[in-house]
C-alpha cells in the first residue's frame, strides 16, 4: 500500500487511484508498422511485396509495411495464408506461417490489450479511476487489517493499514464537495476520467463493496454462524455528539424509531436495530419481543440467537453493545 500510495497509479487531484498507470498512445502513423527487420526474414513477405499482392501485406509510398487492414485477428490472417496460391506460396506458407503470425503479434501485441482502461482516453480510458475498483481495494484492505488483527500482528502493521483504509475512503466521495468529486459526492458514478469530474451516473458494482465494507467497518463479523462485533476500525467520532432519533423498518415491515443519547451509535443488522454505546467492558444486551432482556458478557452473540437475526423471525427487538473502545 505505501508502494501503491506513491506510484503513479495515484491521483492527487482526486486523492484516490487509477486502474492503469497512464501513458502516451501511439498516434495512428505509427501503427502497423511492421519492422523492416523481420520484414528481411521472410522470404514470403519479399515475394509478395516484389508481386505487388496485397492480399497480406501493403508496402506505402515511403517503404513503409503493414498488414492488410481486413485482418481482424490471427485466425484471419492464417486462413488468408491458406488461400495464398499453392504453386507460387505453399512452400514459402509452410515454412514460414508461424514466423508471419509472430510478426503480426508483435505488432499488435494482442495479448497485452487491457481494454479501454489501456487504449484511449476519456470516458473510462486512460487516467480513469474506477470507482468499483477504490471500492475492491478499499475492501481488501480491510480484510488484511482483520487478518493482521487475528494473527496476532504487531500494532504498526494494522496501524498502517487502518491508516490506509481511511485513506482510501476519503478519496471515494462521501467527504469531498461536489466541486472536487464533479457530481453529488452521495451518489454512485462508474469512473472519474482524468482532468475531469465523476462521469457515468448508476449504480455500479461498487455499492456491493461499500455496503460489505461498511459492515466491516462497523464491526459486524461472523463466524461459525454467530455475530460478533469488533470495531477496532471503527471511527468513533461518528458517535452522536447530542440526542437524536433513529428510525428504521422492521421485520414486519413497520416503520419504528429508537432515541439515542450522545455518545452512542445505531444500525441494523436484518432489520434488527444494534445500538453502540462506550463503556468499561464489552458486553451485550439482547431485547426480546415478548419483553424479555438477556445479558452477555464479551462481544460475541451465541448461534441460537445469531440464528433468530438472520432469519428475520421478530423475536429480537434491538441490540445493545457496550464498547470498552
Amino acid at each position: 500500500m505505501d508502494a501503491l500510495k506513491a506510484s503513479s497509479l495515484f491521483r492527487d487531484d482526486q486523492y484516490s487511484y487509477i486502474l492503469y498507470p497512464d501513458r502516451s498512445l501511439p498516434r495512428f502513423m505509427e501503427k502497423n508498422q511492421i519492422p523492416l527487420e523481420d520484414a528481411d526474414k521472410s522470404d514470403l513477405i519479399k515475394k509478395l511485396i516484389q508481386e505487388n499482392d496485397s492480399s497480406i501485406f501493403v508496402k506505402d509510398k515511403q517503404g513503409g509495411l503493414h498488414f492488410n487492414g481486413k485482418f481482424r485477428n490471427a485466425e484471419i490472417l492464417s486462413a488468408a495464408l491458406g488461400e495464398l496460391d499453392s504453386v507460387k506460396y505453399g512452400d514459402l506458407v509452410k515454412e514460414e506461417r508461424q514466423l508471419v503470425l509472430d510478426v503480426y503479434e508483435k505488432v499488435f501485441d494482442h495479448q497485452s490489450f487491457t481494454g479501454r482502461a489501456g487504449t484511449f482516453y476519456g470516458y473510462e480510458g486512460l487516467g480513469s479511476i474506477y470507482w468499483h475498483m477504490v471500492s475492491k481495494l478499499l475492501l481488501a484492505v480491510q480484510e488484511s487489517y482483520f487478518k493482521g488483527v487475528k494473527e496476532g500482528a504487531t500494532e504498526e502493521v494494522p496501524g498502517r493499514l487502518k491508516d490506509h483504509y481511511f485513506e482510501i475512503k476519503a478519496g471515494i466521495g462521501l467527504y469531498k464537495s461536489p466541486r472536487l468529486y464533479g457530481a453529488f459526492p452521495t451518489d454512485a458514478y462508474s469512473h472519474t476520467p482524468g482532468g475531469s469530474g465523476a462521469k457515468q451516473p448508476g449504480l455500479t458494482g461498487q455499492v456491493k463493496e461499500d455496503v460489505i465494507s461498511r459492515f466491516g467497518e462497523l464491526g459486524v463479523h461472523i463466524k461459525e454462524g454467530k455475530i460478533t462485533f469488533l470495531v477496532s476500525l471503527m471511527d468513533f467520532k461518528e458517535l452522536l455528539s447530542e440526542q437524536d432519533i433513529f428510525s428504521f423498518i422492521d421485520v414486519n415491515g413497520n416503520q419504528q424509531s429508537i432515541k439515542l443519547n450522545k455518545n452512542q451509535l445505531s444500525y441494523t443488522v436484518c432489520q434488527v436495530p444494534v445500538v453502540y454505546s462506550p463503556g468499561e467492558s464489552e458486553s451485550i444486551r439482547v431485547f426480546y419481543s415478548h419483553g424479555g432482556i438477556e445479558d452477555f458478557k464479551g462481544n460475541t452473540l451465541n448461534a441460537d440467537i445469531s440464528s433468530m437475526i438472520f432469519r428475520r423471525s421478530g423475536e429480537i427487538s434491538k441490540i445493545e453493545y457496550t464498547t470498552n473502545n
